[in-house]
């Protein structure tokens, strides 16, 4: 099941509800177009739109133990179910399918929350007690799968998307300036953020209770940096970087369906491809974006991977025409603003992965939080002994860090020398790991009127988590990758929003709590970490070619600016009409059409990173705007195909069985 939506208001019949979540799910129905369920009680109706991967035949939802007193409404997967099966089956629990919803299920039944710190997997789920009246809600420790939910007069309402809220009468839609200067100060939303007024997203490693209108929410895992294996020795650390891995790819692997993989030409999705080839019968396949503009391509090693490996490869090839066509319809699906197009052309890969007939994709995030692979690492780490090492140290280290970039030369290094005297000690406490990346959201946050203060929230978001302050210098800046652009970018905007608009399940074997476990333990433990993912790379080496075991970070990036200066899409009129911007109060429309214009009319040379980033943002906010507050340009709603619909309220909580069940018009 990859959707799900509902509402509790204890004033509203069961009839009515019915309408009403029929049409929420229709809502988000590219998220499980296979099928759709739902169940209506007194005061309540949650439903779900299911892609079919496990179990197929019996996997519909809602799905109820045998009582008929609880039900579930779940997106995502539990990659250890047969485990968690295996030990409910001997404490008596018995099984009626082979899906791992009835897990959940049973799981919640048997353990309470403490099922949620056994669950290995990528979930959002919705558990309704039909006795009690209470609602719960619960998501998983990295993020990987979103939940929405927001206080309507009486009502609760809750989904896998906010797009499910357009169907309720009433609801009113407003970006709120003080979430907006939040994001675009440190690129993405905090956990708890939507960018809409009176809409939270239930943030990692949490769930949340509903009952007579009371609303808690309890903390059930967080980020642990001393939880790995005690390792001697680096031969060991390769030797457990390996079986986890293969463990880790195992586990996802399993599926009613073919899984595929997706390929970005880096050493992390090359892993995932190799393991998941290893446990295949047939050829695997592999999905690419290959890009017109050769900056952004990396065809090269991607049909390198591909060949090494035997895979039946598909490539998506992404034009600027693209990029300016797709940009509306991928922000519709990401909802939030982004800083940068990239996501767009995984929207068009998902689409076609969809076409080949791939619902379930593995790819490669999580890798550079987990082993330390992005330049802001390796940047802390300078910054920090900065002014404990001689001229001729920091020179050498210097040389170093940007290893990927052709034209880094002497003129750069004497720039960055300067950057770093200046950002040598903490300005902003708690955050020094990220004061560099934080300066491009300054500007950023000038697209705003009055703005509110752009780092005070995620600034009072670090203060309030007492275990932060003890971490050491990078592992609070992996804490706030893992916190902040790793969910609210990288597995959202970019990875499950865009493969879910075209019903596709992406997993990510790095995103596994032993892997997590042991890359924490390990990383800085037998190098210096100037050279990212050395541990990674070195385990790996022998089972793909020496290029791309040795390939420096290329960071995945697509046409920004330049693709909409190219092409010139009408909706640009909402960045250039004065019209347009005054509808949009918040805005200091001055700025952003100054900005607009020119960014639009210079050589690509001429405009500089944030001014790319902000420009970005400023297209994504309006097109948002757009979309969601004035609800133009909105496709008719599809329900997908109606599996399932029980009238708690008609049977007095009855339910025999998961094939009986009363029909709701």
């Amino acid at each position: 099941m990859c959707g799900i939506a509902g509402i509790s208001n204890p004033a509203v019949r069961a009839e009515a509800l019915a309408v009403d979540i029929r049409s929420m799910l229709a809502h988000i129905g590219h998220r499980g177009p296979d099928g759709a369920g739902y169940v209506v009680d007194h005061g309540f109706a949650m439903g779900a739109v299911r892609l079919a991967i496990l179990d197929p035949q019996w996997g519909a939802q809602p799905f109820s133990d045998r009582s008929g007193r609880y039900w579930l409404c779940y997106n995502g997967e539990i990659y250890n179910y047969r485990e968690l099966r295996m030990t409910l089956e001997a404490a008596g629990y018995s099984f009626q399918t082979r899906c791992d919803t009835e897990v959940v299920l049973n799981a919640w039944i048997a353990w309470g929350p403490d099922c949620l710190k056994k669950f290995n997997g990528g979930f959002a789920f919705a558990l309704y007690d039909s006795a009690s009246g209470e609602l719960v809600l619960a998501r998983d420790r990295f993020g990987k799968r979103p939940l929405f939910y927001a206080q309507h007069g009486n009502s609760l309402l809750f989904a896998s998307e906010m797009k499910a809220f357009l169907a309720i009468p009433g609801f009113a839609f407003e970006q709120d300036p003080g979430q907006l200067s939040s994001i675009l100060g440190q690129w993405t939303p905090l956990p708890h953020q939507s960018g809409f007024r009176g809409i939270d997203s239930l943030p990692m490693g949490q769930w949340l209770s509903w009952k007579d209108g009371s609303l808690v929410t309890h903390t059930y895992t967080d980020l642990r940096f001393d939880a790995g294996p005690d390792v001697a020795t680096q031969a060991e650390a390769l030797q457990l970087v390996r079986e986890r891995l293969t463990r880790s790819v195992e586990l996802r692997l399993r599926s009613d369906v073919e899984v595929g993989v997706y390929l970005s030409g880096g050493v992390d999705s090359a892993i995932v491809a190799a393991l998941a080839g290893e446990f295949s019968s047939r050829p695997l396949s592999t999905f690419s974006v290959e890009f017109e503009d050769a900056e952004f391509d990396e065809s090269a090693e991607q049909k390198l991977i591909s060949n090494h490996l035997g895979t039946r490869h598909h490539a998506q090839r992404i034009t600027y025409a693209d990029i300016a066509d797709s940009t509306p319809e991928a922000v519709y699906h990401a909802e939030v603003p982004a800083f940068r197009s990239a996501f767009v052309p995984m929207y068009l890969l998902a689409k076609r992965t969809r076409q080949v007939g791939i619902k379930v994709i593995l790819s490669g995030e999580g890798a550079d939080e987990a082993f330390l692979g992005y330049d802001l690492f390796k940047e802390t780490l300078l910054r920090e002994a900065w002014n404990q090492l001689a001229e001729d140290a920091r020179r050498s280290k210097l040389e170093r860090l940007y290893p990927h970039l052709s034209h880094y030369g002497p003129e750069d290094i004497a720039a960055v020398t300067g950057l770093y005297h200046q950002f040598s000690s903490e300005k902003m406490p708690g955050l020094f790991s990220h004061e560099l990346r934080f300066q491009n959201g300054q500007f950023s946050a000038r697209l705003l009127n009055d703005p509110a203060p752009p780092f005070q929230a995620i600034s009072d978001y670090v203060a309030a988590n007492g275990g932060y302050q003890k971490l050491s210098s990078v592992e609070k800046a992996q804490w706030l990758e893992y916190k902040t652009l790793l969910p609210g970018y990288l597995l959202s905007t970019q990875g499950e929003r865009m493969s879910f608009s075209h019903g596709v399940e992406n997993r990510c074997p790095f995103l596994d709590p032993e892997v997590f476990a042991l890359a924490t333990s390990i990383n800085l433990k037998f190098d210096d970490g100037f050279t990212e993912k050395r541990l990674l790379r070195e385990a790996f080496r022998g089972r793909l070619p020496d290029a791309i075991i040795d390939k420096r970070k290329f960071p995945y990036r697509a046409p920004d600016a330049a693709a909409f200066a190219a092409q010139r899409p009408d909706y640009l009129d909402l960045v250039l009409s004065d019209g347009e911007l005054e509808k949009m109060p918040f805005l200091n429309a001055k700025f952003a059409q100054r900005l607009a214009n020119r960014v639009l009319e210079r050589p690509a040379s001429e405009i500089s990173t944030k001014e790319n980033q902000t420009f970005l943002y400023l297209l994504s906010i309006c097109l948002l705007h757009r979309k969601f507050v004035q609800r133009q340009g909105l496709s008719e709603p599809i329900l997908p195909p109606l599996e399932k619909a029980v009238n708690l309220a008609e049977t007095g909580g009855a339910y025999a069985s998961q094939g009986n069940f009363n029909s709701v018009t």
